[in-house]
């Protein structure tokens, strides 16, 4: 059975367990738990291991697999007893599996024992500490807690796999065994082990690509119309530095270079294989690329996603054949990839003069785009580190771009033109990560294109304020428009980062500089100073010191010089004035000169090659441009100078207790008969002592009547108890409060909450401003009684809601949402109905850093109301960011719960949560959620 796709259904197989990881070597291996029908394959793997290799993992010779063995290897229970096998192409090369402990004398703690083995040829891959990784996630997932092993002292490899995979490992030695023993629950060590592997190998995986020894052009054709001989042609010309292999039947040479029938003909190892050929023809020329051990391809071929649904069964059998034969897939419909360095000088594109050499990479997702958005690059000045244009991005993505370029020495600016996200929650820590040491830059389209449809492989285009809220996070520039990520870049390529908003304006023109100056106020900055003319008869000596004095004042952080050419006057050496005053300048320069665009050469500090380096000025057409650079790099420079945060998770979180009892739901749930009569999508209904076994939401209301009527039909709302257990796992109480169905229970319950009392009715509507369903500060019972009758009356309904006064504040609601291409968001915002009109809601990606937690609370508009606007008291803000952490770690730890809103009241002294309603359902897809071990995406 082929390792890159089961087969045969399995009961009880867990399909979500499949995953394609990346070894250390930038290589792809396809892991999945082991199938009866993988016993033949077991068996030829077991033979080609070593005898030493055997030995260490079997402590004996164990030349072969008696049957018994054979079956109790590969028919599992995918719980007590796991396997996991890696494979490459119709090959297993490594197997880790793990066996409960259990019986007498096994540790109180759930624990199993593990063990792998790796193929003499793969190992020093990395593939230990990936099926490590796995395994202990799978463990996890079915209650284990802790993982042992026996390991031959004398295996020094084993042995440093667990020491090095981040757990607190206990060791006993006895008679040459080392027994090793750790929690396999994550750890901040652990995680950043990962993190870190994670990172090593696809930036290697990324490295592959764009320095390949050697490149084949499949579909090389002597017709100068053809794609294949455009590639080639541009390969030749930019004289890579490697040989390269046209690929084409029916000639025996292209461009007066040899060519090859095909890739297997080729004499010499192939890195890199182009293809450009119709994707009708693409099966047999994989099965050639993978019998050569091709490492990577870059399709350039159109006719899968991108020519509408029916293209998409092909493209998912191009990456997951590529994939299961260890290569990565750049496209298809891309336009190539580019690599200035002196080394390589690698142009595989379509187009025939990319930019020259600079410190810039560059993430393009749509092929058609791709040419003009190097013409752009080369017009402006900007010189490219590498460039890579992955089309319906299928496999290699920006997420892998992000770990390349992470630790390039070659790069320090990133640009990005994206169109759909693969998995947005990595795309946030890894833009993060980067964005702290290199500046990156990034147009999202398709910001109004919710409804329509993706065919570049990715999911759906998200919300706009998701999006948003995606990149604040991550410290990414966001732009709208291609030139104003032209902008951009040529201002952090070239100049530093300011260090403050303070900025001076010199030039030749006062209408000029009356217009720099507004819009210096429009986008926030502070202009130092009134802005310095020195007239349209001042020499380029005159216009250099003032320049040169007004960024010597101590009072400046940045400049903008504004030059009009007068009448028959050159402005060149204007120009060249201009550059050597600023040469020695810590401090960013921007101008408008001569209605100039990019960085021209008057402008220009040449580098060795003669393209632009640090210390060049950029020039821009209008003043307006010039500083909304200025002042999204500010804006950057702001975020980079804030501390990075801590993921924290507060005292009195117990996400065990959590798991079990969502996993307890579940299974009751799925327990329960179908209720054919209730209608669709919403809440099964049942009594009032099954609500509280099974945990379902009778009509649609949460703890303390806070819910919509609509659920999603794969969903269900907790009811009262299952709800206030789950929130008392992370720490988060609600208010005291009781069902109630007549007056007399009513008065009942408030005797026992304690006056004062509000009563409320069931359901989100009763809940708004206006306070039509809700009464407050009834303090006897006569207030009581008759606010329920009034109650009842309004709402139709006898079933209403008491609850302990909370202490009065603005009311706010935090909530998680389920956002399509973002699994989990949250949310918060003060409750009313301008709040809601305004739709004044801030949103941040989980899970939350503290200054995450600050940030979103203090993030509405309407936050000053919490601050002592108009002179009231000030609320516990502290408390609200505790709160906000706490659903935080709710949302990260459980992938079940669909959606959470929470109503709240800040209060001077405590934040009380007066009303929440929890619903739970299916997970969001793989790539929303970016915990658990390694895997592509």
């Amino acid at each position: 059975m082929a390792g890159s796709s089961v087969q045969a259904s399995e009961a009880g197989y867990p399909r979500h367990w499949e995953a394609d990881v990346v070894a250390s070597d930038g290589g792809v291996v396809h892991l999945r738990p082991i199938l009866p029908g993988d016993a033949n394959a077991l068996v030829e793997f077991h033979g080609r291991l070593s005898v030493r290799t055997r030995y260490l993992r079997y402590f004996g010779p164990y030349p072969r697999i008696p049957p018994a063995d054979l079956e109790r290897f590969t028919v599992l229970d995918h719980r007590d007893r796991v396997a996991f096998v890696g494979w490459l192409g119709e090959e297993i090369i490594a197997v880790g599996r793990y066996v409960r402990l259990d019986g007498p004398g096994a540790p109180e703690v759930a624990s199993a024992e593990v063990a792998f083995v790796v193929r003499d040829d793969h190992q020093g891959r990395g593939l230990g500490s990936i099926l490590l990784e796995h395994l202990a996630a799978a463990g996890r997932e079915v209650g284990l807690r802790r993982f042992t092993a026996e390991v031959l002292a004398e295996n020094h490899q084993m042995v440093r796999v667990f020491l090095d995979a981040g757990y607190q490992v206990r060791r006993e030695f006895a008679e040459g065994v080392l027994h090793l023993e750790f929690d396999i629950d994550p750890t901040e060590r652990s995680l950043a082990v990962r993190d870190a592997r994670e990172q090593a190998a696809e930036a290697r995986s990324v490295h592959n690509v764009l320095h390949p020894g050697s490149v084949a052009v499949i579909g090389a054709s002597t017709d100068p119309a053809k794609i294949g001989h455009a590639v080639l042609a541009n390969l030749l010309r930019a004289n890579f530095t490697g040989p390269v292999f046209p690929v084409n039947p029916n000639a025996r040479s292209v461009r007066g270079v040899r060519a090859y029938a095909s890739v297997t003909e080729i004499p010499d190892e192939v890195d890199l294989a182009v293809v450009a050929i119709p994707a009708t023809g693409l099966d047999e020329v994989m099965d050639s690329c993978l019998a050569k051990g091709v490492k990577a391809l870059v399709v350039l071929s159109s006719g899968f996603a991108d020519a509408g649904p029916g293209g998409v069964p092909a493209q998912r059998t191009l990456v997951e054949s590529a994939r299961g034969h260890g290569m990565r897939v750049i496209g298809p419909n891309a336009l190539g990839v580019v690599n200035t360095k002196p080394e390589i000088r690698l142009n595989a594109t379509l187009a025939p003069d990319p930019p020259g050499r600079g410190r810039v990479g560059f993430f393009c997702q749509s092929g058609a785009l791709g040419i003009t958005i190097l013409a752009g690059l080369r017009a402006r000045g900007l010189g490219l580190s590498t460039f890579v244009s992955a089309g319906n991005r299928a496999d290699l993505s920006g997420n892998d771009l992000l770990q390349y370029w992470q630790t390039d020495p070659d790069t320090d600016v990133v640009l990005l033109y994206l169109e759909t996200f693969g998995n947005p929650r990595k795309f946030a820590r890894l833009a993060r990560r980067l964005a702290r040491e290199k500046p990156v830059v990034a147009v999202k389209s398709g910001r109004f294109a919710a409804e329509l449809p993706s065919f570049g492989g990715g999911r759906p285009p998200a919300d706009e304020a998701s999006v948003q809220a995606l990149f604040e996070q991550a410290g990414v520039i966001r732009v709208q428009t291609l030139p104003q990520l032209f902008d951009t870049a040529q201002l952090l390529a070239y100049q530093p980062l300011p260090a403050g908003p303070r900025v001076a304006v010199v030039g030749n023109s006062s209408a000029l500089g009356v217009l720099v100056t507004d819009a210096l106020l429009d986008e926030g900055l502070t202009p130092a100073g009134a802005p310095v003319d020195v007239g349209t008869s001042a020499t380029p000596e005159r216009f250099a010191e003032a320049v040169a004095g007004a960024l010597g004042h101590p009072g400046c952080d940045a400049l903008v010089a504004v030059f009009v050419p007068p009448v028959a006057t050159p402005g060149l050496d204007y120009a060249r004035a201009l550059r050597a005053a600023v040469a020695d300048s810590a401090k960013p320069v921007v101008t408008t000169f001569l209605a100039v665009e990019g960085v021209p050469a008057e402008l220009a500090v040449a580098g060795p090659d003669g393209q632009p380096v640090a210390g060049s000025v950029p020039s821009y057409p209008s003043p307006e441009r010039a500083v909304a650079s200025l002042a999204r790099v500010l804006r950057y420079a702001r975020w980079r100078a804030t501390p990075v945060g801590d993921y924290v998770r507060p005292e009195g979180v117990n996400r065990e207790r959590a798991v079990a009892l969502v996993d307890r739901l579940d299974r009751e749930r799925a327990a329960e008969p179908a209720d054919d009569s209730s209608p669709p999508g919403a809440a099964r209904a049942s009594s009032g002592a099954a609500r509280a076994s099974s945990g379902v939401a009778r009509a649609s209301a949460g703890a303390a009547g806070v819910g919509d009527e609509d659920v999603p039909e794969d969903a269900f709302a907790l009811d009262d108890g299952a709800a206030l257990g789950l929130l008392g796992c992370y720490g988060i109480e609600v208010t005291a409060f009781r069902t109630v169905d007549s007056a007399e229970s009513a008065l009942a319950a408030a005797e026992e909450l304690g006056y004062p009392v509000t009563l409320k009715g069931l359901g989100e509507r009763w809940h708004g401003p206006e306070l039509i369903g809700i009464r407050l500060d009834l303090g006897s019972p006569d207030t009581v009684a008759g606010a329920y009758h009034d109650l009842a009356e309004i709402t139709g309904a006898r079933e209403l809601i008491i609850q302990r006064m909370a202490p009065k504040g603005p009311s706010c609601v935090l909530e998680v949402v389920d956002d399509p291409s973002f699994g989990s968001l949250l949310s918060f915002g003060l409750a009313g109905i301008a709040t809601e009109l305004l739709g004044d809601r801030a949103h941040h990606v989980i899970p939350l850093t503290r200054q995450d937690a600050a940030a979103l609370i203090r993030a509405p508009k309407a936050a000053p109301l919490l601050t002592g606007y108009g002179g009231t008291p000030p609320v516990d803000l502290a408390a609200l960011e505790d709160l906000a952490l706490r659903v935080s770690c709710l949302a990260e730890d459980l992938p079940e719960v669909r959606s959470a809103r929470l109503r709240l009241l800040a209060a001077p002294g405590t934040v009380s949560v007066t009303g929440a309603r929890i619903v739970l359902g299916p997970p969001p897809a793989p790539g929303t959620h970016d915990g658990g071990p390694r895997r592509i995406g």
